[in-house]
């Protein structure tokens, strides 16, 4: 995000943040010592919360904790959410006893830890989980759930004491100059929040995944909760049932389309239920069926889904890495009843092949954007060659979508490919 030379609330934010990224050379250092260092000049926030239940995962985690918070609300909990990255507005990252925190809360603390840190070397993320941990401790709730930002083990979130419980949805490749260039080491990394004693809730992983995951509950003492063994999920003519060793609950279709929040629902409800909350089995099925959580098949209405016929469809996910990209095309493959055309734009550093690869084959064409304003977007020309030169050319959303050949009868666009990406659409969908 980058400062404006406005006098604005968000303006003030952005040239905080802005000044923020001046005080260490790399965006990310995974590493807890200048944030526990930061936390004790606040007090310890981060000693001060809660019940937590920590979220981490490749793909899903969000979601997982979407799930978690409709469930707790729909118990009558107040619960703090910390989430990232923003699609619309910075403040997106933190809800505070249910609502997202106000531009004046959100403004005061984050110069007050500012003063505080003094300039001395941090990241951005680092300040922000600072500021969360800050705003939650000042303020009464009953559960506070956190998502992992990259990783697990050196995450800034893992500086918290022994949470109520945690998960981890589904983990593959991503962030590879960071974690490690695979799966079993990424899982090793995850694997960094589990805690003592601490249960912990996970889904459908590879096997190889899986079995880092369960040598490292051992070694540490986390009960695991794995799916199929410990609790299942699975479809009804009704709808979903849940089973665990407390037992089965009836639930309704998950508000998130895509068979892949199937996993994540059960995920959310095995932490929940492991973490010691009293919440009712009305109120978790409740919570699944009225979850919000944008782009993720979020189905838009505004601005440019009005640049397509009326019969068409218009779609946004943020999916963005080869995990992503398999679970995309488990659900394109649902909509083989019309044609589906992908609009895809892609942060740099991702493989983009890999993300593109299962669901080209269900495509009727498939184009490359970026948007101006989209943080670190790959060129066009990159995805281009990325896709086999099956892809043409934007350049932007609304160019796509203008120019996608209309054919006879309805048809599905998927914008996929990058958060920042969704974050744009999202901004251009709801302009009036």
């Amino acid at each position: 995000m980058s400062g404006r030379a406005d006098g604005s609330v968000a303006g003030r934010i952005d040239g905080i943040v802005a000044r923020l990224h001046g005080l260490h050379p790399r965006l990310i250092d995974l590493s807890l010592d200048r944030l526990l260092a930061l936390l004790a000049k606040l007090g310890d926030p981060e000693r001060h919360l809660p019940p937590v239940i920590h979220v981490g995962g490749t793909n899903g985690k969000g979601s997982t904790c979407a799930f978690l918070r409709a469930m707790g609300e729909a118990a009558g909990l107040r619960v703090h959410v910390y989430t990232s990255p923003h699609l619309v507005r910075f403040n997106e990252r933190i809800r505070v006893a249910g609502a997202v925190v106000s531009d004046a809360d959100l403004t005061t603390a984050m110069a007050e830890i500012e003063r505080l840190n003094d300039h001395a070397p941090i990241t951005v993320f680092e300040v922000i989980t600072a500021v969360a941990f800050h705003l939650f401790a000042a303020s009464p709730a009953d559960l506070c759930v956190l998502e992992v930002g990259l990783g697990g083990r050196g995450d800034a979130t893992n500086v918290i004491p022994p949470p109520a419980a945690c998960a981890i949805a589904s983990i593959s490749l991503d962030h590879r100059e960071l974690l490690g260039p695979t799966l079993d080491v990424i899982a090793r990394e995850k694997a960094g929040i589990m805690k003592p004693g601490v249960p912990l809730a996970t889904g459908a992983q590879p096997d190889e995944v899986m079995t880092v995951l369960a040598a490292e509950a051992t070694r540490i003492g986390t009960p695991l909760l794995r799916r199929g063994r410990d609790w299942s999920i699975v479809e009804t003519p009704n709808g979903l049932r849940f089973a665990d060793k407390a037992g089965a609950i009836d639930l309704p279709r998950p508000s998130l389309p895509g068979q892949h929040q199937f996993d994540n629902a059960g995920i959310a409800i095995a932490a929940l239920r492991a973490s010691g909350l009293n919440v009712s089995n009305e109120a978790i099925a409740r919570g699944i069926a009225s979850t919000e959580w944008p782009a993720r098949l979020q189905r838009l209405t505004g601005q440019l889904a009005s640049l397509l016929p009326a019969d068409w469809e218009l779609w946004l996910d943020g999916g963005h890495n080869p995990g992503a990209g398999e679970a995309l095309a488990v659900h394109l493959a649902s909509w083989r009843d019309r044609p589906i055309h992908l609009v895809v734009g892609m942060k740099q550093a991702k493989d983009t092949a890999e993300f593109l690869r299962p669901m080209i084959p269900l495509a009727t064409s498939l184009w490359a954007v970026a948007e101006p304003d989209q943080h670190s977007a790959l060129p066009i020309e990159a995805i281009v060659a990325a896709s086999g030169g099956i892809a043409r050319p934007g350049p932007l959303v609304s160019d796509a979508l203008r120019d996608i050949p209309r054919g006879d009868g309805p048809a599905r666009v998927l914008i996929c490919g990058s958060l920042y990406l969704a974050g744009e659409v999202l901004k251009h969908d709801l302009a009036g």
